[in-house]
């Protein structure tokens, strides 16, 4: 029944974190399309670490010192909007994922294949098979 619970509050948290983090006025943190991905937090709900995507980041060491920045702040509103015992401690972790794979579907879709003769050439060989009989 903790995990549940656990499991809630961690989507509470990234739900109000992903709100927040459009707000943030600091320019070194909107640098691009902020996602945040994932949200772990410690059974004692002291540490909360916080996965984020950034798709067009320009700067990441700038980035992560706008986040440190901001930190007090988004822990300030967090608590304000979640009734909770304690307010975790945010610990930002940057995820690479989306931006890999913005990469990855570019990469597939410069390749040179040509599927209308891959088509042609099966739909002959489909016909073929039916006129011999």
């Amino acid at each position: 029944m903790a995990n549940n619970r656990l499991a809630r509050t961690n989507d509470d948290i990234q739900r109000v974190l992903s709100e927040l983090l459009r707000n943030v006025k600091d320019p070194r943190v909107q640098q691009g399309m902020i996602s945040v991905t994932r949200v772990e937090t410690t059974g004692d709900l002291r540490y909360a670490k916080v996965w984020l995507s950034v798709y067009g980041m320009e700067n990441e060491k700038e980035f992560r010192r706008g986040l440190k920045s901001a930190s007090g702040w988004l822990r300030k509103e967090l608590a304000s909007s979640m009734s909770l015992r304690y307010t975790p401690e945010l610990v930002f972790e940057l995820d690479h994922s989306i931006e890999y794979g913005a990469h990855i579907n570019e990469l597939i879709s410069s390749l040179d294949i040509r599927q209308d003769e891959e088509d042609e050439a099966d739909e002959a060989e489909g016909a073929g098979a039916e006129e011999e009989p």
